[in-house]
């Protein structure tokens, strides 16, 4: 039983201090970023994330850690050119999906009709808290309204 309150612990600890739990396993994956020097980072309005216009994937900064969105999966990392690790949907800071969508630049087909200006309609595996049936009904009328304009 004691062992079951440790790993609680420490899975809420890793949470609490944002560190994706695949990073703490030290499981780093190569997905082909491999920059030379940091990337310009640009502000984006409204949260607290910069993000890469320059950079070959739609590339994030935010609470001293790199993530990488692919359109399948998020990666973090403490560097900017990796070692990559995948970051589950339900640890994905809300800030990182708070981002509009004019700020990726390799979206996923499913985006095709998003406002710009929103935030994107995140389904269960793409990022947190769409499990929570009111906030889910609420982006997806937004998605469909959208896509009807």
């Amino acid at each position: 039983m004691k062992r079951t309150g440790l790993g609680i612990a420490a899975i809420a600890l890793a949470c609490l201090i944002g560190m994706p739990i695949a990073a703490r396993a030290g499981v780093s994956i190569d997905i082909g970023i491999h920059l030379p020097a940091p990337p310009p980072l640009v502000a984006v309005p409204g949260v607290p994330v910069m993000y890469a216009p320059g950079a070959p994937a739609n590339y994030f900064f935010y609470a001293g850690q790199y993530y990488v969105f692919t359109g399948a999966a998020w990666y973090a990392s403490g560097r900017y050119s990796g070692p990559w690790v995948a970051v589950a949907p339900e640890l994905v800071p809300r800030p990182l999906l708070a981002v509009p969508v004019r700020y990726y630049h390799d979206r996923p087909a499913a985006w095709a009709h998003a406002r710009a200006e929103r935030a994107p309609y995140w389904e269960p595996h793409w990022g947190r808290g769409w499990h929570d049936p009111e906030r889910a009904r609420v982006a997806h009328r937004e998605h469909h309204r959208d896509e009807r304009r």
